[in-house]
């Protein structure tokens, strides 16, 4: 029998790959339906997306339904490499991206993903739809529409619209209530932590953890910190998060504050320099920097550099930069996601619900082809709702429904204190 440690890229990637696919339910029946239907025949997708074993079950899924569809990676630091050489030599799906690519390499990649001249994008953090504005303007006449994955992209998405410069309609995946509600809170929440616990190997009770930013992803950290025994403050710029975050039991501080009792601090916001020069100045000896946000920009590690110089990795994934006072930062990851650079990225279990949304939007857009003006839409009602029921049978659990007395008595406005 074959050792795992002899397995080759290809083989182990196809063993990863159908272990995910076997814990997202969902997605496989959309995938098995779509294998018998081929919903997307004649279609071209091209899908900046972290190229994880999750990530395979969608894309190969749009292959069987009969769409032609392209991958490169969303971040440099997150692919998994056995599951780039199962896609692209195994199942001949194109796909561009490599473990720890530069940023020239990683923008020939999102080129590259381009080639196929895209009906549809899918992206995770809108560089692919970026990089088609900016540069491929040849291949907008053709594009219809696209979806979004993250917080962060469809922010910037949003400012695109905002500024006329976005060509062609974005679904917001991001905002459906079966992706942020548990994608963002209990995927980033458990992802993040596994990834600081993997490269650190910390205690993390009785650490202070400082989360900086109390969205969805914020509280899934925070929660999840506290549930491993640390004590947990929050930063906030939103009054009404920073009050909801106190009512959830957790102290709350500015950055200012914070930065000198911190242990571990996280960054989960969408912003850049949240963590900046004042705030390294005070931070204690050994303090821990990681990023769950989805771009490199929240850790303003420029100035951290020009008050240390260049650091030195002490562990995989772990650099450390020694102040002139002889106090040690560490970083982790570069200050990229640190739940894919350092781990694996959300269980497939969460991810079954953000991509069969993704799945079930690009074939709404296909076979119903809505009249949709070049801006950012939510995820239809139906869509959403279809994703939860699926997730729900799929567990083996159900739930009420409205008799018609009760449906007539919500659309009444007659009825009052009896």
């Amino acid at each position: 029998m074959e050792r795992q440690g002899q397995s080759s890229p290809i083989d182990l990637g196809l063993r990863r790959i159908a272990w995910a696919g076997e814990n997202m339910p969902v997605l496989s029946g959309i995938r098995r339906r779509w294998t018998a239907e081929r919903p997307l025949a004649g279609v071209r997708v091209a899908a900046c997306l972290h190229v994880t074993t999750e990530t395979a079950n969608l894309v190969l899924a749009i292959k069987e339904g009969g769409g032609e569809i392209s991958l490169c990676a969303s971040n440099p630091l997150s692919t998994q490499d056995d599951v780039v050489a199962a896609l692209d030599q195994r199942y001949g799906l194109p796909t561009f991206a490599l473990r720890g690519v530069d940023r020239e390499g990683y923008y020939r990649h999102i080129h590259a993903a381009l080639g196929v001249h895209p009906h549809y994008t899918l992206d995770d953090g809108a560089d692919l739809v970026a990089a088609l504005h900016d540069e491929r303007r040849d291949l907008l006449a053709d594009v219809r529409a696209g979806t979004e994955e993250t917080t962060t992209g469809v922010i910037r998405l949003r400012a695109m619209a905002a500024a006329g410069r976005l060509a062609y309609p974005i679904v917001a995946v991001n905002d459906a209530r079966t992706k942020h509600l548990f994608d963002n809170r209990h995927g980033t929440g458990q992802s993040t932590l596994d990834g600081i616990m993997r490269a650190t190997n910390r205690l993390v009770a009785g650490s202070v953890v400082v989360v900086a930013g109390y969205g969805w992803c914020g509280k899934g950290v925070a929660a999840r910190a506290a549930g491993l025994g640390a004590r947990v403050i929050v930063t906030e710029v939103d009054p009404v998060r920073a009050l909801e975050a106190v009512m959830d039991g957790f102290e709350v501080a500015p950055m200012a504050d914070a930065a000198a009792r911190g242990d571990v601090f996280v960054t989960v916001t969408g912003n850049r320099h949240v963590i900046d020069r004042p705030h390294f100045a005070a931070m204690k000896e050994g303090a821990i920097v990681a990023n769950a946000g989805h771009f490199n920009v929240e850790i303003n590690l420029p100035i951290l550099r020009e008050l240390a110089g260049e650091g030195r990795e002490v562990r995989p994934g772990v650099e450390e930069f020694r102040l002139g006072s002889g106090r040690r930062i560490l970083v982790l990851t570069e200050g990229r996601l640190v739940n894919l650079a350092a781990a694996e990225g959300h269980p497939a279990q969460v991810m079954d619900l953000s991509f069969a949304n993704q799945a079930l939007v690009l074939e709404w857009l296909v076979r119903d082809r809505p009249v949709l003006e070049p801006r950012v839409y939510p995820v239809p009602q139906a869509i959403d709702e279809q994703v939860a029921w699926q997730k729900l049978a799929s567990m083996g659990l159900g739930i009420d429904r409205l008799t018609p007395e009760q449906e007539a008595y919500r659309k009444a406005w007659e009825h009052g204190t009896q």
